[in-house]
């Protein structure tokens, strides 16, 4: 098949990349491709964008990829490194790409022990005898996780409304006579489960707990989706899909680079919540937040973004491990002002109050 002579240019530039070292995937290629139909182009910085989000740009090759850019599509040999890094949030897939969300500067220094620089490397996970409180969770999960109402129909003795399919059939069986009238109801089904887990430096000591028990929900629910917050966004669910614990969490400590780093939980948040596919997950799901709250700088970026996650969700629970002592309040200004769009607020300092929340959803007013 011969392509469009127009699309030779964002063919032969995921090449160039490749030649360079550059991982790029034949599906990239032809993602980049889709995305700069779909923006139009309507500018170079189009283009450029398109290969950012698709192509999967390491932040380190940045200055190289702007510089082969520059050099392919403007004839340019000049290299001229990225600016602002530090202001940006990245949204980022294991399997994808990654989006740039500008955020804008921060002056302010709210949130005590939040970090505010950003570190990034990988993260060593040691075992840990939490194994009974897992099982028990893996046990209870199919029965007491959230569920909805499907809009399919099943035959039921106790249903609420006739089917009207099985008693015609029946009718034409037995002549015309109808001797019992069958009923039907609605199915149910689990309620996806999204889980925004913090990663920062103030959560180092409880990271391990978080994504073991994440691992776990993954295997356990029928739909499910997880994101690392710090300075920047990772969608992990990949990772977390491979049965094993250990293969899953090495998996993770590959991907995510911002362990233990910085707190931009505002921003985080709207970088999920400005990738289409990423907010519609939380649409009729439960949303659960891992973390401290101990968000530095202003709190309008988290306010924000919470309110739309209140709207979105089904149900939006915070488990913080600072609520395990009972006389707990919330200090950080971002916090209390987003307690009111939260339908819960608990104690995540433990597997143990972890999961009895999780389990208990359901059977919250």
């Amino acid at each position: 098949m011969t392509l469009p002579q127009a699309t030779y240019p964002f063919v032969e530039f995921p090449a160039i990349l490749r030649q360079h070292g550059f991982a790029v995937a034949p599906d990239q290629t032809i993602g980049f491709i889709e995305a700069v139909g779909l923006l139009g182009p309507r500018g170079i910085s189009d283009i450029h964008a398109a290969g950012l989000a698709m192509l999967a740009i390491p932040r380190e090759r940045m200055a190289e990829y702007d510089a082969l850019f520059r050099a392919y599509f403007l004839g340019q040999a000049v290299s001229a490194p990225a600016s602002g890094e530090d202001d940006e949030v990245l949204a980022y897939e294991s399997e994808g790409g990654t989006q740039e969300i500008d955020v804008p500067e921060d002056d302010g220094d709210v949130g005590g022990n939040a970090v505010a620089t950003e570190r990034l490397f990988q993260r060593q996970f040691n075992e840990q005898d939490e194994d009974a409180v897992l099982l028990g969770f893996v046990r209870q999960a199919p029965h007491r996780l959230p569920r909805r109402r499907s809009y399919r129909w099943t035959p039921s003795r106790h249903g609420n409304r006739l089917n009207m399919r099985q008693t015609l059939r029946e009718a034409v069986r037995r002549d015309g006579e109808v001797f019992t009238l069958p009923q039907t109801r609605r199915k149910t089904r689990q309620r996806r489960i999204v889980l925004l887990i913090d990663v920062s430096g103030s959560m180092q000591d409880r990271t391990d707990t978080t994504l073991r028990f994440a691992h776990t929900l993954a295997q356990s629910a029928d739909r499910f989706e997880a994101f690392t917050l710090g300075t920047r966004l990772t969608r992990i669910t990949p990772a977390l899909k491979l049965s094993q614990q250990s293969e899953a969490l090495a998996r993770i400590s590959r991907i995510v680079a911002d362990f233990d780093g910085g707190t931009r939980l505002g921003d985080a948040f709207e970088a999920y919540l400005s990738v289409p596919r990423f907010a519609g997950f939380a649409r009729g799901a439960t949303v659960i937040v891992l973390s401290d709250g101990l968000e530095r700088g202003a709190p309008d970026a988290m306010i924000r973004a919470v309110q739309k996650l209140s709207r979105l969700a089904w149900r939006l629970e915070w488990l913080s491990p600072l609520a395990n002592d009972p006389n707990y309040e919330p200090r950080t200004e971002a916090l209390q002002a987003v307690l009111p769009w939260l339908d819960g607020f608990g104690d995540g300092a433990g597997l143990s109050a972890i999961t009895s929340h999780v389990l208990n959803l359901e059977a919250t007013p």
